[in-house]
């Protein structure tokens, strides 16, 4: 299963249309995962329109995106693989622990907020930052996360840029 991963997309003030650099990524994703700050939920019906979108509310989101269907954190199963959803993770300092606290089955958690892409394990748990495709504040480009899972696991997983 090939799953899209992002963040942050804040429209319309960043997102104004999609990014031309991700239409070829959305083609190829078989799920699409956004942890939060959508902002507006035109975003989230054009994803939908690629594949099944399975989303949080971030904390600039309003009640037209929870009424989507983003709850504040969500744990949902893919290809075996157990994956909780949250858009802020706290400080830096206790991330992995507090995380695996939070959700205890999981074997990957994605989040967002910070718009620092993020790649991490530890203690049996990867979390995952995919930054953001459109607001890349002090980051080189905009970026996603593309995951491959297989057989209950996580078989790839990278950050990908997403050029201007």
């Amino acid at each position: 299963m090939k799953v899209l991963v992002l963040s942050d997309t804040h429209a319309p003030r960043h997102w104004k249309a999609c990014p031309p650099a991700l239409l070829p990524r959305l083609e190829a994703a078989d799920v699409i995962l956004h942890a939060g700050d959508v902002c507006t939920p035109d975003v989230l019906d054009l994803l939908a329109s690629f594949a099944p979108v399975h989303v949080v509310l971030g904390n600039n989101d309003g009640p037209e995106v929870a009424a989507w269907g983003a709850p504040e954190t969500l744990e949902l199963e893919l290809e075996g693989v157990r994956i909780g959803m949250v858009h802020d993770s706290g400080q830096k300092q206790g991330r992995l622990p507090r995380l695996r606290r939070r959700f205890p089955a999981a074997d990957l958690v994605v989040f967002g907020h910070s718009h620092i892409p993020l790649d991490e394990s530890g203690d049996g748990l990867r979390i995952l930052n995919p930054g953001s495709p459109t607001d890349k504040r002090r980051q080189p480009v905009g970026t996603v996360a593309a995951l491959d899972l297989r057989d209950g696991q996580v078989v790839d997983a990278r950050i990908e840029p997403v050029p201007r």
